[in-house]
């Protein structure tokens, strides 16, 4: 609530909120809970999720939290909606969708949307309440399955991350051409998303991302997410530190690949970058690391960059 607040006064559109089960530190495993909580801490800025893994969960009743959630917020409210399941088997199991549950999403999806328009043929005598006659911008978090999915709906696209730019151009490519316009989204809308750190030095920035990093590989290697831990000291800006495997090792540098980071010199020319080579609507960040400070300097030096900075 803290971070959403920040973000509004420094002008960003959209604050959202992930769904992640399991994972010490993150406080997404209810989303639309916590959506609602950060509605209630700003007055302005957008609010949504990034997003609520429909495999999770039955449509009508994100149809109905929703639903609820733009009631409060009027006009507000975005609904990212992703095809993910659990991290771990045992979480999977918890949550009754095992791996290939993301394979029913496009059903799940349209079932979902058909609450709000009334017009869902899954269960013709149920009615989403106060969901139905609301519109709440839909987006599809996608890789490139995903991405088909999004345009046959007629749905915004949220699509990364940077590590592989061909892919991801290519798969927008791919929804542009397929899109079907709807009432929601006449137009294909995309969004793309990565990590982004900004900091003093390029050094600094990437220092900022290693937290989260080590943490990644250690869930690679032992099947659970630890919580994160400071950069060790002395460690320099590619060092993880001391009591990896070599498998380790290389989850790590490959958690770390791909990010934009730097300088806000070197951030705004990569952005732009992806920006004209994407031909996107808006950019999506994530940052993620244990230094609450120098995170929060990040979001203050890149409103910079994006010419976001409000005087006061």
């Amino acid at each position: 609530m803290e971070l959403a607040r920040h973000a509004e006064r420094l002008g960003y559109h959209r604050f959202w909120v992930s769904e992640h089960h399991g994972v010490p530190g993150v406080a997404g495993s209810a989303p639309t809970v916590l959506a609602a909580a950060v509605a209630s801490a700003t007055s302005a800025i957008r609010v949504g999720t990034g997003g609520v893994m429909l495999p999770n969960h039955r449509p009508l009743v994100v149809a109905e939290q929703f639903g609820v959630l733009e009631s409060l917020f009027p006009g507000r409210i975005d609904m990212g909606l992703g095809r993910s399941v659990g991290f771990t088997g045992g979480i999977r199991k918890a949550l009754g969708a095992e791996k290939d549950a993301a394979g029913d999403f496009e059903a799940r999806l349209a079932e979902l949307l058909g609450y709000f328009t009334g017009t869902q043929t899954a269960h013709p005598q149920v009615h989403a309440r106060p969901a139905e006659g609301l519109a709440v911008p839909a987006f599809v978090l996608a890789t490139g399955a995903g991405a088909e999915v999004a345009a046959r709906a007629g749905l915004a696209l949220v699509i990364g991350d940077f590590r592989d730019p061909a892919k991801v151009l290519a798969a927008v490519d791919g929804y542009r051409a397929a899109f079907r316009p709807s009432a929601m989204w006449p137009r294909p809308y995309v969004v793309i998303s990565g990590t982004v750190a900004v900091a003093g030095s390029q050094e600094a920035a990437r220092r900022l991302l290693v937290p989260e990093a080590r943490a990644l590989a250690y869930s690679r290697t032992h099947g659970v997410f630890p919580p994160l831990r400071p950069a060790p000291d002395g460690a320099g800006p590619a060092d993880g530190g001391e009591g990896m495997s070599a498998r380790e090792r290389g989850f790590y540098e490959e958690a770390l690949r791909g990010h934009v980071h730097g300088t806000e010199e070197q951030v705004a020319a990569a952005l732009d970058e992806l920006i004209r080579a994407s031909a996107a609507d808006e950019v999506l960040v994530t940052t993620s690391g244990y230094d609450r400070a120098a995170l929060l300097e990040s979001f203050e030096r890149l409103a910079r960059v994006a010419g976001l900075a409000r005087r006061g």
